[in-house]
């Protein structure tokens, strides 16, 4: 039997453990940043919660009152509405400025239909949601066909829009007496219900329906996972075999018919119909209420159950404030605030993927 050479007497002596790659000892702070990168819905339901026991304890029960936590709910419904369909935008890396004017348009193809002209409701509701997709599927096709960025496509079809409504409806305001009479269906979302003490509008469940259906497409279906994949890196998306093209025309077009079921519930909560309303407001909210709520402007990350915590956290502030008598100027400031600090946070949990 051959003699061991030296190098072998050598290893007989040596550490036969085996090589560990574990992190020991990581600081809280890089959990708690691996934590709310993996749970993008985290950071608006904290904030969301110490709003409600912030104001609580300042105004004290009226502020935890049935009544007033149903009627926050109410007043963001279609900012609630609108802001899932900018959340399915922005997490293509796009944005839509003409969201707001389109849900304007939507609603006043709707009462034009079922008043002026004496169509049926029940056809002059999808007509109105046609129009609010074909807008949408124009603002896809430039961005997706054209190549044009998203910002100057949709600036550009929101003057466009805009200027097509005041010419269209003469701007000329459907009374609510007209669309009650005529039109009934028209206010089917401002139909009120209780549970308990609590009173909600079909137009709170719809928001809250939507958003849980949004919610479930974008985690469990493939379509779902091509929305964040084309976010994340389109070309990447595109080297894997995703129809990057197709995948943002349909967001495009799904987030212009989901603001013209916004203009349904729009037309439930405020009775008439008018070309003039607020719609830079509305695209103001939606936009806050989506970037608030965690979703990233960068595209590819977020969850959209975020957003609609991100539309209950401006309507909490707005309510205590305005229970508390405080300056309107207040939540303009503290919305500015919030929307600083959701965009550095995102920023700060984005370098856990870097």
């Amino acid at each position: 039997m051959a003699q061991a050479q030296e190098f072998e007497k050598v290893l007989t002596a040596s550490d036969t453990s085996v090589a560990s790659f574990e992190e020991h000892g990581t600081s809280l702070v890089k959990r708690v940043q691996h934590f709310l990168h993996s749970t993008p819905a985290a950071v608006p339901l904290i904030v969301l919660v110490l709003a409600i026991l912030i104001f609580g304890l300042t105004i004290g029960g009226r502020f935890f009152s049935s009544y007033t936590l149903t009627l926050i709910l109410q007043q963001i419904a279609v900012v609630g509405i609108l802001g899932a369909a900018q959340t399915l935008v922005i997490l293509t890396a796009g944005i839509d400025l003409s969201i707001g004017v389109v849900m304007v348009i939507s609603a006043v193809v709707m009462g034009n239909f079922a008043v002026n002209y004496g169509w049926p409701a029940i056809i002059a509701v999808p007509i109105g949601l046609a129009v609010g997709a074909l807008c949408g599927l124009l603002n896809g096709a430039l961005v997706a066909y054209l190549r044009l960025p998203p910002f100057i496509v949709t600036l550009g079809t929101w003057n466009i829009v805009m200027a097509t409504n005041f010419i269209y409806s003469a701007n000329e305001t459907i009374r609510d007496t007209d669309v009650a009479a005529q039109a009934p269906l028209l206010h089917l979302f401002g139909s009120s219900f209780k549970v308990g003490s609590a009173v909600l509008t079909l137009g709170v469940v719809a928001m809250v329906v939507l958003v849980l259906v949004l919610w479930y497409v974008l985690n469990h279906t493939a379509w779902g996972r091509h929305v964040y994949a084309v976010g994340d890196d389109a070309e990447a998306a595109k080297l894997s075999g995703i129809q990057t093209k197709k995948v943002i025309m349909a967001v495009y077009s799904l987030a212009g018919l989901i603001a013209a079921f916004a203009a349904w519930v729009a037309i439930g909560r405020n009775g008439s119909i008018s070309p003039s309303w607020a719609v830079t407001d509305y695209n103001l909210q939606a936009i806050t209420a989506t970037v608030i709520g965690g979703i990233s402007l960068f595209g590819g990350r977020g969850s959209i159950l975020g957003t609609l915590f991100g539309a209950m956290i401006v309507g909490v502030v707005s309510m205590g404030l305005n229970m508390l008598g405080a300056d309107p100027q207040w939540k303009v400031l503290l919305t500015g605030v919030l929307i600083i600090g959701a965009v550095g946070i995102d920023q700060w949990i984005r370098k856990v993927a870097g």
